[in-house]
């Protein structure tokens, strides 16, 4: 697997340079999950984000009466687990693999070393964050607008 071209299919690494990329890259662990098996729990601490290689994951959130619900699924090239290096609040929720996953894992280490070497490009990563959490926190606006 090229690690550089899965970070270029990702919206958070837009219009990174290459250096940047292959930095990045190296700083990249790889995780695989089974279908069915936990990647967090909402409620952890968090200090990780991951971009989808392969497969689909499924973010839960436990419901009044403490179910797991489905509010979303993900797959390749999009990516989760970003609030956590933002906020530096608990995780919001549960992600669990669908199928067979692969993920890229950064760390809140890994993204403060990046940022020693390429400022700028640590300042586009924080920016294509903002810019993916706006479009989410539209798109949940809109969906919950139609159910007033």
């Amino acid at each position: 697997m090229d690690k550089v071209e899965v970070l270029q299919k990702s919206k958070l690494f837009e219009n990174l340079l290459p250096d940047e990329l292959d930095m990045l890259a190296e700083l990249c662990q790889i995780k695989e999950f089974k279908g069915g098996e936990i990647v967090f729990h909402e409620g952890e601490v968090g200090n990780t984000l991951y971009v989808i290689v392969k497969g689909e994951v499924e973010v839960l959130r436990k419901d009044r009466s403490g179910n797991l619900k489905q509010l979303t699924s993900l797959k390749e090239p999009d990516f989760f687990g970003e609030m956590s290096l933002i906020d530096k609040e608990l995780r919001s929720a549960t992600i669990r693999a669908m199928t067979e996953t692969t993920l890229l894992v950064l760390t809140n280490e890994n993204l403060h070393s990046f940022a020693k070497v390429f400022k700028n490009g640590f300042t586009m990563v924080a920016i294509n964050i903002a810019r993916v959490l706006s479009i989410r926190l539209r798109e949940t606006n809109a969906k919950l607008s139609s159910r007033l």
